[in-house]
């Protein structure tokens, strides 16, 4: 007996591996095709390299253009399509996620903020252009985001006056109640003893406030009702934090050649981290305590939202 309940716990053990060896599977080719989607639409919406002035547009394309997962922009895409919108609805908002998300990296990586001179695999953009287009590239992006969002002819299926409770949302996510907040005290506080409160403020604000607010704003513009809205946005504030701490476990045991970027960085710089301040097996815990409550909140939704419930099974992967 003891023996066949051995050998079946073996074999739910294996079913379930090979389920979640399916689901990995199909999430990544997700995200490859969706990100093949944003970047075809990127390239044809975005300045190009041989628009006047051709510094700041090179500078422009060449960080746009460097890789990277598009993960705002998709969790936009799949935030519509949860609702029953259309992902191509959804594409001018994914863009401009994208453009924005981009802006933050180029001024992350100067001399002034994070000194790095790696990003997606590349030599930063100050590295290659120089500081100064190098933060006019950022500015540029930055701004270009909101033409986009404004463009009547890309969102001609949308309301007007959901286009705006998007851009207001973007635009609360990207500045200084949101992103710019978080990154502002995550200087201030380099090198100090923080408690847990402001560490989940921080996070939850320089990186987290974005991600959130991809999810809510693709589901805007998909026609999700109140109820939907309110468990979205309670998924995409899960889903932002925890990723932001698996980040800080990828910079401790993480890969530059697959990463992209330098690793090893956040405790010389003296960063506020969860694994600095919690130890990584806590860290990991707590990242796995997020994103299965980040699933929970799409509890009623039916099956278009799994592009979401696996997102954050990928991401829960990436911290260990």
């Amino acid at each position: 007996m003891a023996e066949l309940k051995s050998k079946e716990a073996f074999q739910k053990a294996e079913a379930i591996s090979k389920k979640l060896r399916r689901n990995n599977l199909r999430i990544e080719e997700f995200i490859r095709r969706r990100g093949r989607l944003v970047e075809r639409a990127l390239e044809r919406w975005v300045p190009g390299t041989d628009e006047f002035p051709p510094l700041v547009h090179k500078a422009m394309n060449y960080s746009l253009f460097a890789g990277g997962k598009r993960l705002r922009p998709i969790l936009a895409l799949a935030g519509a399509e949860a609702v029953g919108g259309r992902a191509a609805d959804a594409l001018p908002l994914a863009c401009s996620l994208e453009l924005i998300h981009t802006y933050s990296l180029i001024h992350d990586d100067l001399p002034s903020m994070d000194n790095d001179d790696l990003r997606r695999g590349k030599p930063t953009s100050h590295r290659v252009f120089g500081e100064g287009p190098a933060i006019l590239a950022g500015d540029a992006l930055l701004t270009e985001a909101f033409r986009l969002l404004a463009r009547s002819d890309l969102m001609k299926n949308v309301p007007p006056a959901t286009r705006l409770r998007v851009i207001y949302h973007i635009a609360h996510a990207a500045g200084s109640l949101g992103m710019v907040g978080g990154q502002v005290m995550d200087i201030s506080c380099q090198g100090k003893k923080i408690d847990k409160h402001l560490l989940e403020y921080i996070h939850s604000h320089k990186t987290g406030a974005l991600i959130a607010a991809s999810v809510y704003a693709g589901g805007l513009v998909g026609g999700a009702s109140p109820k939907e809205g309110r468990a979205l946005s309670s998924y995409g504030r899960k889903l932002g934090l925890a990723f932001q701490i698996t980040d800080d476990l990828l910079d401790i045991h993480g890969e530059p050649r697959k990463l992209g970027k330098s690793v090893r960085k956040d405790q010389a710089q003296g960063k506020a981290t969860y694994p600095a301040l919690f130890g990584v097996s806590e860290s990991r815990r707590q990242a796995e305590v997020l994103l299965n409550g980040a699933i929970a909140h799409l509890r009623f939704f039916d099956p278009k939202a799994d592009p979401l419930r696996e997102i954050a099974r990928f991401i829960l992967k990436r911290s260990t």
